[in-house]
C-alpha cells in the first residue's frame, strides 16, 4: 500500500525585479505592493497555510529584505499599539507571523529562471513534496468553497503525485504560460502527456495554460538540473516538470477560483477593485463610489 506524503513545505520565488511595476518596484519588492490593504506575498503565504503549510521558503535577491522584515516581529511596533490599546491592529499585525509557521530564506545569486529559483531551495525541501507558489498569481477560491492550493493539496493526498493548477486560455496568450496537454482523469484532473513552455499559437498542444500554483514530488530536483537553457536562456521550471514526465504521472488540475495576473497592471487593477468591493471594511463605500462614478 502506497504510503500517503502530506504536505508542509512551500517554496516562494521571490526574486524577480518586478520591472513591468517601475518606478514602484524600484526600491521594493514587486511582492510587497498592496492588493487594498495586504501586500502579494501575504495572500500567497496565506493561501499556503490554509492548505496546511506551515514551512515557508522564500527564494530573494537583493533588495527583497522588505518581505523578510515583513514576517519578522516588529517589536516597536508592537510596543506602540499596545501602549495606545489599539488591540484589533496588535492582533491582526501578530498574525501575518503565525506560532505555528517556519520561514526560511535562500538567496538566487543570478536571475537564471523559475527553474533555477526553485532549484535554489533543494537543500530546505529536502526529499519531501513541495508547493511552489508564484505571488504574481493572486489566488481567489470561490466564496463558499476552499482556496485553490487546499483544493489541489486534497488531490495530492489522493494521488501522491505532481499536480499543476491550470485554466483554459485564448490561443493567443499561449505565448505567455507553460502549457499541457493530456487526457481526462477524472473531475478537474488531466494526466499530462506534454508540456511546452511559451509556445506560439500555431505549436501549443492546447490551450490549457499552467497557473502559479504547482504541487512537486522532490524527484523535480534532479530534472531540473539536468535542463539546458531554455526560453529566454532560462533555465525552466516548465523543461524540468516536461522530463519527470518520464519517471513519474503529472497532473494538471482545472481549479475552481479566479486567478489575478498581478504581474501586470491590469491584472493588478483588477484584483484591487474586486478584492476591495469584497472587503468588509472599505467593500460598501467602495461599491456605492464605483455606482456614482461618471465615465466617458
Amino acid at each position: 500500500m502506497q504510503k500517503v506524503t502530506y504536505l508542509n513545505k512551500a517554496v516562494f520565488p521571490v526574486a524577480g525585479l518586478g520591472t513591468r511595476f517601475l518606478p514602484a518596484t524600484k526600491a521594493q519588492p514587486k511582492e510587497m505592493l498592496p492588493v487594498v490593504d495586504k501586500p502579494l506575498i501575504q495572500y500567497a503565504v496565506e493561501e499556503a497555510y490554509a492548505a496546511g503549510i506551515r514551512h515557508m521558503i522564500f527564494v530573494t535577491g537583493r533588495n527583497k529584505r522588505a518581505i523578510e522584515d515583513h514576517f519578522d516581529t516588529a517589536y516597536e511596533l508592537e510596543n506602540e499599539l499596545e501602549v495606545a490599546q489599539k488591540h484589533d491592529l496588535l492582533a491582526l499585525v501578530r498574525s501575518i507571523q503565525r506560532p505555528d509557521m517556519d520561514f526560511s530564506y535562500v538567496r538566487q545569486p543570478r536571475s537564471l529562471g523559475l527553474g533555477h529559483a526553485v532549484l535554489c531551495a533543494e537543500h530546505l525541501v529536502g526529499q519531501e513534496p513541495f508547493a511552489v507558489l508564484l505571488a504574481d498569481d493572486l489566488m481567489a477560491g470561490l466564496a463558499d468553497g476552499q482556496p485553490v492550493l487546499a483544493q489541489m493539496a486534497a488531490q495530492f493526498e489522493k494521488l501522491q503525485q505532481s499536480i499543476l493548477a491550470v485554466q483554459e486560455v485564448p490561443l493567443a496568450h499561449t505565448r505567455r504560460y507553460g502549457i499541457v496537454a493530456g487526457e481526462p482523469a477524472g473531475d478537474q484532473l488531466i494526466k499530462v502527456t506534454a508540456m511546452v513552455e511559451k509556445p506560439a499559437p500555431e505549436a501549443a498542444p492546447s490551450r490549457m495554460g499552467v497557473a502559479g500554483r504547482y504541487i512537486l514530488t522532490p524527484a523535480v530536483f534532479r530534472h531540473i538540473r539536468s535542463q539546458a537553457s531554455g526560453v529566454g536562456g532560462e533555465i525552466q521550471l516548465t523543461d524540468g516538470i516536461a522530463s519527470l514526465l518520464d519517471e513519474e504521472s503529472v497532473y494538471a488540475f482545472q481549479y475552481e477560483g479566479k486567478r489575478y495576473d498581478c504581474g501586470s497592471k491590469e491584472g493588478f487593477l483588477e484584483a484591487t477593485v474586486e478584492l476591495a468591493l469584497q472587503h468588509p471594511e472599505v467593500g460598501a463605500h467602495f461599491r456605492n463610489y464605483l455606482k456614482n462614478l461618471q465615465l466617458n
